[in-house]
């Protein structure tokens, strides 16, 4: 698989792809292929999050758990949504969220593409899913993939955000080096769960708040 990625990730996640569990994703994805299943998003939108935060301009990471499955909504992005379709219910609470912590007016756009130019890493666990089916992809190699994206961030990199939203992004925080990174926990959006603890967590000031203290420029939040 030629993977289409900015150069700065594709150096820093070559030997990645020469392992096991990627050829494994390879492998999946073209049986699915020959088969004429209905990918999400798709080929070329696969590695998109990282196409639009280049490493070198990484700040923060958001972490999401597999792409939207219905038509037209994964590209790539965790939790956004191209221009022109409804913003799911997860995304909802995040805008709600954002208007209660900094006051950001409700956007009628879905997509977060302004914040992944922003240095926002929109990252999911699981890169691929099929129609209509979550989680489907769950167990294909892609977590092992994704777990080693956030251990070779919290490696070679210094003073990226976290923020981890769920019981799922929690387990992933023994991945990060807590002495050279921040972590931001709390509920997920999701409507199941966001009166437990995402409502009121003020992560997206939060996040500023830490970026100016290493003397970086804050997220414009704003869509």
């Amino acid at each position: 698989m030629n993977v289409q990625m900015e150069e700065g990730w594709k150096q820093l996640l070559a030997k990645e792809f020469e392992k096991p569990f990627f050829l494994q994703v390879v492998a999946h994805l073209r049986t699915e292929k020959a088969t004429k299943a209905i990918i999400y998003p798709p080929g070329p939108l696969i590695f998109n999050a990282f196409n639009t935060t280049p490493l070198n301009r990484l700040k923060v990471v958001i972490l999401g758990q597999d792409p939207y499955h219905g038509p037209g909504q994964a590209h790539g992005l965790s939790f956004s949504v191209p221009d022109l379709v409804k913003p799911p219910p997860s995304l909802v609470n995040i805008f709600k969220e954002l208007h209660k912590d900094i006051g950001m007016p409700i956007p009628s756009t879905g997509n977060l593409l302004p914040w992944a130019q922003q240095g926002v890493l929109l990252l999911n666990a699981v890169l691929t899913v099929r129609a209509n089916e979550p989680a489907s992809h769950a167990k294909i190699g892609w977590m092992e993939f994704t777990d080693s994206v956030i251990r070779k961030i919290s490696q070679e990199k210094t003073g990226i955000i976290f923020l981890l939203w769920g019981k799922f992004a929690h387990e992933k925080q023994a991945l990060i080096d807590e002495t050279k990174h921040y972590v931001l926990k709390a509920a997920h959006p999701s409507p199941f769960s966001a009166d437990k603890g995402f409502f009121g967590c003020k992560h997206f000031s939060k996040t500023n708040e830490l970026l100016t203290q290493q003397g970086l420029d804050p997220i414009d939040w704003l869509l």
